[in-house]
């Protein structure tokens, strides 16, 4: 009998603990708890009382010639808005909506609540019973099989991969659909499949045709439908007065215009000018100089146009020249760390910049996920192993600095440092040249464009004329570069490597071996290195902060020994210019300015 009672006790404890596990949660997150609680009404950074209507146009620099984000073909051509984490994912929808408040948090969205265990071998996504398509026809579970299953068949990368790390895919009741992981999942992974699928219609979409570029209007669950289509000039949206999800917590104070329109422009220059005639209502600035300078016009001066300076609590990212490591020339790392060295960042700082910028050293800087000025402790060492042998050991102990220079362009102790190191890699100067063995002369070519990169690369290329090196400067059209890119068909290009105070898979598509030579990835210097691979996984099967925060650090350190690019430079701030007329709330959230909750306010 006492065996008996035991053994019921322990099935029911089994049980409840089972069925503890698999109650609906309201919003998820990588790490820790949510910050708002479930009875929540609207996220801290909005304005809850906003007032609906009027208009907004942004402006970019660019084209299209397709509606359709997700196929390989217009890949870099698809209209800004349809799926835009800027302008805001205006036509279709993921199963859950980010906090941009929080490192990496969702709440409900399509799903209104979802399930999922401990160790996170599934996920279940139980849908909003409110949800619907913008023809008015319900959203259901089907749909969102049958999104993931054509996007793996007709998608592009990302989109085409999502279901690798799946085991099952599945329909549960009427209204939920269940994920069930392979071993190829990691902690991250339902995270992906929350934010980062749109959910497309199945009665309004034929799977055959899909993957052709289509300019005809398309149906999804959105606050938005698109209005007006002028291939290639502008795009115009309507805000949908019956959107399903108005008054949804994790959409309440955003959507706000009745009309978005994003006008194209061949040229920043003819761009910006049309923001000073206010023909485009806000401009992003990325230049000092031009922050400085520019916005001496009658508009500014009478208040019709305001500068607004934002400073996000985010890491700083890395801008750099990438070398493309799959080119013989930049194979060796110390060829590269060289040519990084011959950078004279000081000279372009004070010449061409104010003295603006901060050095990048870091792809996490000021954040306590990077390894700048922090020596590893035993943690990373530990998941290091024998790979700490790879990095330097200044990187390794924290010391690591790049050099700083007499910002006169032509330092001779570093570019002595950047000349002992090509000799590291097969390289010598002979008759003025740096040649290798057989003579060959180092050069290579800098795709760049536009105006303001192109002044970078000269001011490089003139450090680099003074070891004898060869350098042409390539300045292309948007869809040139878009093609080459695409298709790695380059030397070294100019690349922000964005980041967060959540990294996570997308540092596969950046570093990973399997997209080294997958078209369409953003692997831009080349990777292909199992090292790098083992420290990604890392980061993604970290199951606290601290492993996670260690994992980070361990990863930078690498990138940082590996030389994939030449660091450049770094600005805290946002800049933004806005017509007085577009508001925007005072609460700053963590990611810094948002504008899909910015609103028209001249409407009463």
């Amino acid at each position: 009998m006492q065996a008996l009672r035991i053994f019921t006790f322990l099935i029911f404890a089994i049980f409840s603990s089972t069925a503890a596990l698999a109650q609906p949660l309201y919003a998820i997150t990588m790490h820790g708890d949510p910050a708002l609680p479930a009875d929540y009404t609207h996220f801290p950074y909005v304005n809850p009382d906003v007032k609906k209507g009027g208009h907004i146009t942004y402006g970019v620099v660019g084209t299209y010639d397709n509606l359709n984000p997700f196929i390989l073909k217009s890949m870099r051509t698809t209209a800004r808005g349809m799926w835009d984490p800027e302008f805001g994912n205006l036509v279709y929808e993921s199963l859950m909506q980010r906090s941009r408040d929080e490192p990496f948090t969702m709440y409900g969205l399509l799903a209104q609540t979802v399930e999922w265990d401990e160790d996170r071998t599934f996920i279940q996504f139980n849908l909003n019973p409110a949800a619907k398509w913008s023809d008015g026809q319900p959203l259901t579970a089907d749909d969102v099989i049958f999104s993931f299953n054509l996007l793996r068949e007709k998608g592009r990368s990302p989109f085409s991969n999502r279901l690798d790390s799946v085991e099952k895919m599945e329909k549960v009741g009427d209204s939920s659909v269940r994920f069930t992981f392979n071993k190829k999942a990691d902690r991250e992974t339902p995270m992906i499949l929350a934010l980062s699928v749109p959910i497309l219609p199945k009665h309004a979409i034929n799977p055959d045709t899909f993957d052709q570029t289509s300019l005809t209007p398309p149906i999804g669950s959105g606050p938005y439908r698109v209005k007006t289509v002028n291939p290639g000039e502008s795009i115009t949206f309507e805000r949908n007065p019956d959107y399903w999800a108005k008054d949804l917590p994790s959409k309440v104070g955003m959507d706000n215009y009745d009309t978005i329109s994003v006008d194209y422009f061949l040229q920043e220059t003819t761009l910006f000018e049309a923001f000073k005639k206010g023909d485009v209502d806000v401009y992003e600035d990325g230049s000092p100089g031009h922050w400085a300078d520019a916005y001496d016009f009658p508009a500014v001066s009478s208040g019709e146009v305001v500068k607004d300076v934002f400073t996000p609590k985010l890491p700083s990212g890395m801008l750099g020249f990438v070398f493309n490591t799959r080119r013989p020339i930049f194979a060796n790392p110390k060829v590269r760390e060289g040519l990084s060295l011959a950078f004279d960042f000081e000279w372009v700082n004070r010449n061409l910049s104010s003295n603006a910028y901060t050095r990048t050293e870091s792809f996490w800087q000021n954040s306590d996920l990077s390894s700048y000025g922090v020596p590893a402790n035993q943690r990373e060492l530990e998941m290091l192993g024998p790979i700490k042998n790879r990095i330097d050991p200044a990187v390794l102990d924290g010391t690591y600095k790049l050099p700083v220079s007499d910002g006169s362009g032509r330092d001779r102790t570093v570019l002595k440092q950047a000349v002992d190191l090509l000799r590291e890699g097969g390289y010598t100067i002979r008759d003025g040249k740096m040649v290798d063995a057989n003579g060959r002369q180092l050069s290579f070519e800098i795709m760049t464009q536009n105006i303001d990169q192109e002044r970078i690369a000269i001011a490089y290329r003139r450090s680099l004329e003074l070891l004898g090196i060869a350098v042409a400067i390539r300045t292309v059209d948007d869809s040139q570069y878009q093609r080459r890119t695409i298709s790695f068909d380059y030397d070294m290009i100019m690349k922000v490597y964005p980041s967060s105070l959540s990294p996570g898979i997308e540092q596969i598509s950046y570093w990973s071996s399997q997209t080294r030579n997958k078209e369409g990835s953003s692997n831009f210097a080349g990777v292909a290195d199992p090292d790098v691979d083992t420290l990604i996984s890392h980061i993604l099967t970290a199951r606290n902060a601290d492993d996670f925060r260690d994992a980070v650090r361990s990863f930078d350190r690498l990138l940082i020994s590996g030389h994939y690019l030449v660091p450049l430079y770094h600005i805290d701030d946002q800049w933004i210019a806005r017509h007085k007329r577009v508001g925007h709330p005072e609460t700053l959230p963590l990611y810094g300015y948002q504008l899909p909750v910015w609103w028209d306010a001249t409407v009463q």
